[in-house]
């Protein structure tokens, strides 16, 4: 994947089936436009539910949210580049935000997603994309997010199951607005182009980082929403 990388010239995200020592994590690695290995990163959040009992398989990740900064060929310079956040992860705003204040300027969601098993009428395709849309609007910053398409049928203790992958994977702007879409029966590829300094100034005239008050967040170290000990 190095090779192929630098033979394109472009920045590939590998997502893989990582095993280390006795833990198992769901990674993936990120590969520079000149074939240099910029390390990994590896799933936070591990979601339990039907069809996605991911918690049999993996363990929670141990890198936190990392930023990385890749060459950007077809730009000026290089660009801050989001070591990318996965699948589960996109549910939660803390990572985006956390990944934002490190600089991110484009936010990757690599997706497996679609129906749920135990409930045929629960579709939850346009919630799925709003809370991403909520990532870019909140962070002013572009995202990205790719999911499959098709059926996977697994044979369990109860019969079958099945998961049909609702694809229409996007590109939001940096005010969560959808500049590019996939269908949910083709593959696809999408692009979009960005002029990162001017969204860059917009960020930082918006204020949102700037008017911040982490003290008050501290029941986010909480796992209840109970208030914390000044």
């Amino acid at each position: 994947m190095q090779e192929l990388a630098k033979e394109l010239g472009v920045v590939l995200p590998v997502s893989f089936f990582e095993e280390a020592n006795n833990a198992h994590y769901n990674s993936v690695a990120i590969i520079d436009a000149d074939g240099t290995d910029l390390g990994l990163y590896r799933k936070s959040h591990i979601p339990d539910g039907p069809g996605y009992q991911e918690k049999f398989y993996f363990n929670p990740g141990d890198t936190g949210f990392k930023v990385v900064s890749v060459l950007g060929l077809e730009c000026v310079g290089n660009i801050n580049y989001l070591q990318k956040s996965i699948c589960w992860d996109q549910w939660f705003p803390e990572a985006a935000r956390a990944m934002a204040l490190q600089g991110a300027e484009i936010l990757f969601y690599p997706t497996a997603i679609g129906s749920e098993p135990q409930d045929e009428g629960l579709d939850s395709r346009e919630h799925w994309q709003r809370v991403m849309q909520g990532h870019a609007g909140a962070n002013v910053v572009p995202l990205v997010a790719s999911n499959r398409i098709g059926k996977e049928i697994i044979e369990t203790e109860h019969g079958k199951s099945q998961i049909t992958f609702y694809g229409n994977s996007f590109i939001a702007g940096p005010t969560g607005e959808i500049v590019a879409a996939a269908n949910d029966k083709d593959e696809a590829v999408l692009i979009a182009q960005f002029d990162l300094d001017k969204i860059k100034s917009k960020r930082s005239c918006w204020g949102v980082f700037r008017d911040r008050r982490p003290d008050l967040y501290k029941v986010l170290l909480t796992s209840d929403g109970s208030k914390t000990s000044s």
